[in-house]
């Protein structure tokens, strides 16, 4: 791939024959996938602990997390193979409406 996004990860020869390369579009296709995993992931875990919290029925619980991961690992393919819109679309929707699923119950429980 010969693409270095740091100098410091040129030693020695490479140094002489490479020069840092922060243009490469498959390193910036998985980066912008990986960012976009952390916006989704951080605010599911933490609304995740607030439901578990609330003590939901375990079946219940199970099936969010279980429809969040797999839409996200639908959503991760679709970005890097890449699928076209809106399968991306669909699976982003897929696992923000779990997160929001569980938002409202621990709402509900809350009020």
């Amino acid at each position: 791939l010969k693409a270095f996004a740091n100098p410091e990860d040129l030693t020695g020869k490479l140094k002489e024959k490479y020069k840092p390369n922060l243009g490469d579009p498959d390193v910036e296709r998985v980066r912008r996938n990986h960012l976009n995993d952390i916006e989704n992931v951080i605010p599911f875990v933490l609304i995740g602990l607030c439901y578990i919290a609330c003590n939901p029925a375990a079946t219940l619980a199970l099936w969010h997390f279980r429809i969040f991961f797999f839409s996200r690992l639908f959503h991760t393919f679709a970005y890097q193979i890449p699928l076209p819109q809106p399968s991306r679309a669909l699976g982003f929707a897929v696992g923000y409406a779990a997160t929001i699923s569980m938002g409202v119950q621990v709402l509900l429980a809350i009020f």
